[in-house]
């Protein structure tokens, strides 16, 4: 087999073999066959809500293995074409085989990735709040480019963007901001992005051009539907009034109409100043504050429940998920799986897939990288 092919073969087999692990292959065989003769059951539809919930478990589950079965037989059919036509000397057959093998393997990659949103809440839409760390206005300008970079990411996936809650910072940048993004699988790529951010670059603010580091944080938490039930005791509630600020002028007003809510017990606080009605961003901070709290809960499900919230507790050396180099050379490097890229411009404009791709496979192969942060 010519070594490009085998390139592309490796590849679909790689994202076949996490698909099987993922779908539990053996038990996900069996559980469609028993999907399959309950919706053969004429009394199945006598509960509407636990058929529809059947039918929905057979449906992803048919499109997985339906899916993992094409790939796999497309695979074969194709390497057979490539060895046939390789050795009857017919080169343009090969090139046409070669290149359908690599349309194969970026499918495998993407129906991949679908099969790994399969978790409670990532179909939903999803916040992301973004921290300025210690430092004034080099974080506060860090903070700012991480903001662009995601709200990039979001319309390259075409999603739409609100912004929730902004703080500006003190002579640039911003101390924070929350953002809104809706669209099909939001919170299921964005979620694995929580985590401290590092930037490493030769600062503008700086005369003598020394580089600086700069640290930011990101969270992001599912926003939850109405059939999901969050119980708030107004008892364990700060809320305060301030007056909304924005940058250029936008989402400013003359009266105390933002919104900032405190749930005391757990720390968690959210902030909405996004519309003029008080009452009304005090009825967003509350769906945001049930989703923190949804959120939570998710995660104390996991595993690495403690690594995350760990990596929250301080924005700076020690808890970074991500470093982004831009002087003296140009590198980004994710420490939890060692993907790397050589062009901090393309992922500062929100080419991130690759980062959330291996961060979604690793929390299925629960494989630990071990990789060393940058310089």
């Amino acid at each position: 087999m010519r070594a490009e092919a085998q390139q592309y073969i490796d590849r679909i087999d790689a994202a076949l073999d996490l698909l099987r692990r993922f779908l539990d292959w053996d038990r996900a065989l069996r559980r469609l066959d028993e999907l399959n003769a309950r919706v053969e059951d004429p009394t199945l539809w006598d509960n509407q809500k636990q058929a529809q919930e059947v039918m929905r478990e057979r449906t992803r589950l048919d499109a997985a293995i339906g899916a993992t079965r094409a790939i796999e037989s497309e695979k074969t059919d194709t390497a057979e074409l490539i060895e046939m036509a390789d050795a009857e000397g017919d080169e343009d057959m090969v090139n046409e085989a070669i290149a359908s093998l690599k349309a194969l393997a970026d499918r495998a990659d993407e129906d991949k990735i679908k099969a790994l949103l399969a978790g409670e809440a990532d179909a939903s839409d999803t916040y992301l709040e973004i921290h300025a760390g210690a430092g004034g206005t080099e974080s506060q300008d860090w903070a700012e480019m991480l903001s662009r970079m995601y709200r990039r990411w979001a319309e390259r996936r075409g999603y739409k963007v609100e912004l929730v809650d902004y703080q500006a910072g003190d002579q640039a940048g911003i101390k924070s901001a929350t953002f809104l993004f809706k669209g099909e699988n939001a919170y299921g790529y964005a979620k694995t992005e929580s985590g401290v951010h590092r930037l490493v670059r030769i600062s503008p603010y700086d005369s003598s051009a020394r580089r600086h580091t700069s640290f930011s944080s990101v969270w992001v938490y599912p926003v939850i539907d109405d059939n999901i039930e969050i119980e708030v005791n107004e008892s364990d509630l700060k809320i305060d009034t301030y007056r909304a600020s924005g940058a250029g002028g936008q989402h400013v007003n003359t009266t105390d109409s933002a919104v900032r809510i405190t749930h005391v017990p757990s720390g968690i606080i959210v902030a909405s100043q996004n519309d003029r009605s008080q009452h009304k961003n005090r009825a967003t901070a509350m769906n945001m504050l049930k989703a923190r709290l949804y959120e939570a809960e998710l995660r104390r499900r996991e595993e690495a429940a403690s690594t995350d919230y760990q990596a929250k507790t301080e924005i700076g050396w020690g808890h970074q998920i991500r470093s982004y180099v831009l002087q003296p050379y140009q590198l980004v490097k994710d420490l939890r799986t060692g993907v790397t890229s050589t062009s901090p411009d393309d992922v500062l404009d929100g080419a991130l897939d690759p980062f959330m791709a291996a961060a979604l496979s690793q929390k299925v192969t629960g494989e630990k990288v071990d990789v060393e942060d940058v310089d």
